[in-house]
């Protein structure tokens, strides 16, 4: 249906309706025109509706088809106002004119379904009684209809006043186009618009929005990679190119439509009038429709005017636009691939279209009189200290300037002048024939490195930005600069927006925008690797000395520099083309690392870097690192100091890119005791076999601590007895003091249960020690009642006694990875654990209401498939279970009761959680304290304990399969 077909049509229709019956004494009543203009409303909707979902409509056409419907609607509802107040209009009021104007987006002729009509009622003087009559029967009557509208009362000369003190006003009146009323008032107040945004200039205003969007960014994230992106307000979506179009508009004025460069109100029509090539104009078009194609089904999922793609919208829009399995990569995933290609390209076209239209609105950049003889002899220049390519430059012909401009900006700090980055995205695909080049390979190493910080200007550094330059006049552009990205960080994120990387490193192309289906990384992996490199760069500046205390002095005197760099450059290069990425990265590693120019030893490095990147963080949080072969098996395969330090580095630097909120005290405090024993091992010191002798040193220590504490001898004995040689190999010397106290007060006070906690704010974490009758089930008992209470397993022990007593200890963390420390939460927790070891505690119904709410729904459209594995290589005297499954409040208890019931005896028991997904570890021993060998018994626990985790998954998702249902009122919710 053609808009203006639509719209007579509309207008036809409504005003038949409420035309007045010949034998009728006054205008249709109100309730009964209410109920024609729902009727109507709802007919207009559904129809924009079904076309769009049967994709008769792309999302712009459905924008703007609404706009048109929506426009007779509100014409009708004029005319109806007009007609129905007329008999009680004030016969000595001299009459006014007025005129109703769409602004904003809806003056653009654009609708989302759920958006505001944002209308202007305008007028020559102020209005008069009559006319705000009008003016609140038609806002009262549009509310009626469940509209949401956006409305001002001005004047002609209000108009023009505050758009002049107010950017927001400026911009909205931008757009202002007349529906209904006195034409002569509205181009009379177009035409003063006009010369009064010309009388103020461009710069104010460019200055303004470019103040507007850096402050909207750092409000919905400055990285267009988050993984669950705001389509409107968020980096490289429709705001930003909202933005774009006002600039246009604002310089070019309404008198050229031609020149609106690609993003006017019906969309992308034009090449831009030599400011955008061809090309670039179609990109534009196709980012424009996808992103208002992606906003109309989040609005038609979501029954309201939702923004975000949430991760329960991802998978149902995804799945409504087309995109299915691919190989190995899911729909969602390419979904949502294809959305963050398109906000780069939005990036892109923002560094390409708005130099030009500052170019032309400002003039040329002036060579400033700082730029020096160097600088000039390599065909660059300085405008108000930022560096650009000289007017005599050509990348097209000369590509490897590029790099060299982007190497002298490292070199001197200088920020990128924004024609400097329109000249780049213009040029990218030159750089692929830089490949190969040992000059290129030479830049782009050094640009990924950088210098080696010194170390006494670590806080400047880690936290330094491009130099401080003069105040700028407003009619100057803002830089072109990501703050927060020092070093080697600030160069890849500008190579990779700029599409360089890509081509330089062909394997890295296939991991831009590439994003994983899950709650644990919140970044797409060329962004997490980007942060990857930007936390190395800020752990060797120094910045991290307080947190990372072993890597900080690990880190001044690496052997191995480059080859660290490279490898968290490389550590993820191979997500998302099936298989292991490690393996899979480990080979790339061997092609590119010649390529950039490293050593052979260098580029064995990296491999092996890449091939094992997952060793220590799988080891410290899945692993008993106080059992032996543990440590043992890591030393064979790590074999070399250095390759020891550069693997904790590597792992800390990726795990701390993952998101903020992976990295705590306390898995540091796992990584620093996994590094220190591996490297007592690799350093020829104590080894890991003499298992006597550590705890003989362990025993000595305690004693002599006791002996301070007042401890007799008898009682020191006592106590010494009490442990098998695991006990002293798991705890330090102050664990074993504090547990010495516990004991002996608790046989003093012939107590049958004795809980203590101890807050360890060093490590995060709280550690909860339990001293009772050792029994089956003890721990799914304990777990339990630490769920009841709102804490959060990270990691635990149980060790039985000689005496028969069990002493289990639990290290728990609140919601937030925090220490749960509050006093009253803590007593209630110790009442909380007798009461469960008593049997007065309904553990599963207390479960259940405690995991009510908090899976929000969004987290339910990830899918996290049961899996157990059972090792029995991986320790010496234990046999490992791994269990995979949702992570829930209650998921250890149900788990460890399962392993009871098969007659599981738990020696220690670690809690790792990637995002929704749980991955417990647990090691175990039979009834008779040997590992389980036998088949039939492995094979049973394996189906129990699949049978908790499936029952569990299926209580999540089974509700979530109805996300996309058709509500009573014909509204699809999510």
């Amino acid at each position: 249906m053609r808009h203006g077909k639509a719209l007579r049509e509309a207008q036809l229709v409504l005003s038949a309706a409420l035309a007045r019956p010949a034998d009728a004494t006054g205008p249709v009543p109100r309730d009964v025109a209410l109920g024609l203009f729902r009727r109507h409303l709802s007919r207009i909707q559904q129809s924009v509706r079904d076309s769009f979902e049967s994709q008769s409509l792309s999302g712009v056409e459905a924008a703007s088809q609404l706009s048109a419907l929506t426009d007779g609607l509100i014409v009708a509802l004029h005319e109806y106002t007009v007609s129905r107040l007329a008999d009680e209009a004030d016969p000595a009021e001299p009459p006014q004119a007025i005129s109703i104007g769409a602004t904003g987006g809806y003056g653009r002729g654009l609708l989302a379904p759920f958006s505001d009509i944002d209308l202007l009622f305008l007028t020559e003087e102020a209005p008069s009684p009559s006319v705000l009559g009008a003016i609140e029967f038609i806002l009262y009557f549009l509310w009626d209809l469940g509209l949401k509208v956006g409305h001002a009362t001005r004047t002609v000369a209000q108009c023009i006043e505050e758009a002049a003190v107010d950017t927001t006003v400026r911009t909205t009146l931008l757009d202002a186009r007349l529906l209904s009323g006195d034409a002569a008032l509205f181009a009379m107040f177009q035409a003063r618009y006009i010369v009064a945004c010309m009388e103020a200039g461009p710069a104010g205003f460019i200055a303004d929005k470019q103040r507007e969007r850096s402050l909207r960014h750092e409000r919905y994230g400055e990285s267009p990679f988050l993984v669950e992106p705001n389509i409107k307000e968020g980096r490289g979506g429709l705001r930003d190119m909202q933005t774009l179009y006002w600039l246009c508009r604002y310089v070019f004025g309404r008198g050229e439509p031609r020149q609106l460069v690609g993003i006017a109100a019906q969309g992308a029509d034009q090449a831009g009038g030599g400011l955008l090539t061809e090309q670039e104009a179609k990109r534009a078009r196709r980012s424009w429709d996808f992103l208002w194609t992606v906003r109309f089904h989040l609005h038609y999922i979501a029954g309201r005017a939702e923004e975000r793609l949430t991760f329960d919208m991802q998978p149902v829009v995804g799945a409504r636009m087309g995109y299915t399995r691919h190989g190995r990569q899911v729909g969602v995933e390419r979904f949502m691939r294809h959305y963050f290609l398109t906000a780069r390209e939005v990036m892109r076209l923002t560094h390409v279209l708005e130099p030009a239209v500052l170019r032309q609105a400002l003039g040329t950049p002036a060579q400033a009189g700082e730029t020096d003889a160097a600088m000039r002899a390599a065909g660059f220049m300085l405008s108000d200290g930022q560096i650009l390519p000289a007017p005599e430059t050509d990348f097209d012909r000369d590509p490897i300037r590029m790099l060299r401009l982007l190497a002298l900006a490292r070199e001197r700090n200088l920020p990128l002048h924004p024609m400097a980055m329109h000249e780049l995205i213009r040029c990218e695909r030159r750089a692929a024939t830089l490949r190969g080049d040992p000059e290129a390979a030479a830049l782009l190493l050094s640009l990924i490195c950088g210098d080696r910080p010194a170390r006494r200007e670590a806080a400047a550094a880690a936290g330094r930005e491009a130099p401080t330059v003069p105040p700028r006049d407003r009619k100057q552009p803002a830089p072109v600069e990501v703050p927060g990205r020092p070093h080697g960080a600030r160069w890849l994120h500008v190579l990779n927006e700029t599409g360089l990387l890509g081509r330089l490193i062909p394997p890295w192309s296939r991991i831009v925008g590439q994003m994983q289906f899950d709650t644990y990384h919140v970044f797409t992996v060329d962004e997490h690797t980007i942060e990857a490199v930007r936390i190395l760069g800020t752990l060797e500046a120094g910045a991290l000395a307080n947190e990372t205390p072993v890597a900080n002095g690990l880190v001044e005197d690496l052997q191995s520099r480059r080859a660290l760099y490279v490898a968290a450059l490389l550590h993820d290069i191979a997500k998302g083309r099936g298989g292991d990425h490690s393996e899979l990265g480990s080979e790339l590693a061997l092609e590119i690392c010649p390529q950039l120019g490293l050593t052979a030893e260098e580029t064995e490095t990296v491999s092996w870097l890449v091939l094992h990147h997952l060793l220590l963080s799988q080891t410290a949080f899945r692993r008993d690192i106080d059992d032996p072969k543990t440590i043992l098996d890591l030393a064979d395969t790590i074999q070399s100091p250095e390759r020891l330090k550069l693997l904790l580095l590597l792992t800390i630097v990726d795990m701390r890119a993952v998101s903020g909120k992976v990295w705590n005290a306390w898995k540091a405090a796992l990584l620093r005791e996994l590094y220190t024993r591996v490297a007592e091992v690799l350093a020829g010191g104590l080894a890991t076999t003499e298992r006597d002798i550590r705890v003989a040193r362990a025993k000595d220590e305690a004693t002599a601590l006791l002996q301070e504490d007042g401890f007799s001898e008898a009682e020191t004995e006592r106590f010494l007895s009490l442990g098998y040689g695991g006990y002293w190999l798991s705890f330090d010397s102050e664990a074993h003091q504090r547990h010495a106290r516990m004991i002996r007060d608790s046989e003093q006070r012939a107590s049958a249960l004795t809980v203590e906690t101890q807050p360890l704010p060093a490590r995060a974490v709280t550690e909860v020690t339990v001293y009772t009758n050792d029994h089956a089930g003890l721990f799914s008992h304990i777990a339990g009642a630490l769920a009841v209470a709102g804490a959060s397993i990270v990691d635990a022990r149980i060790h039985t006694m000689t005496n028969g007593m069990a002493l289990d200890t639990f290290w728990i963390q609140d919601a937030t990875d925090g220490t749960f420390d509050a006093p009253h939460r803590l007593a209630r927790l110790s009442s909380l654990v007798e009461q469960a070891l008593a049997g007065r505690l309904d553990l599963a119904g207390e479960i259940s209401k405690a995991s009510r709410g908090v899976m929000a729904r969004r987290m339910r459209a990830i899918h996290v498939p049961p899996r157990v594995v059972i090792d029995n290589r991986a320790s010496n005297t234990h046999t490992v279970i791994e269990v995979n499954g949702r992570d829930r409040p209650g998921l250890l208890h149900d788990v460890t009761n399962a392993m009871s019931q098969q007659g599981m005896q738990i020696a220690s028991a670690h809690i790792t959680t990637y995002g929704v997904r749980a991955v417990d570890v647990f090691y175990v021993k039979d009834v008779f304290g040997l590992k389980v060998s036998n088949e039939r018994k492995l094979h049973d626990l394996r189906e129990a304990l699949l049978l908790v985790l499936t029952r569990a998954e299926e209580a999540v998702v089974l509700p979530a399969s109805g996300a996309v249902r058709r509500s009573k009122n014909g509204t699809e919710a999510a």
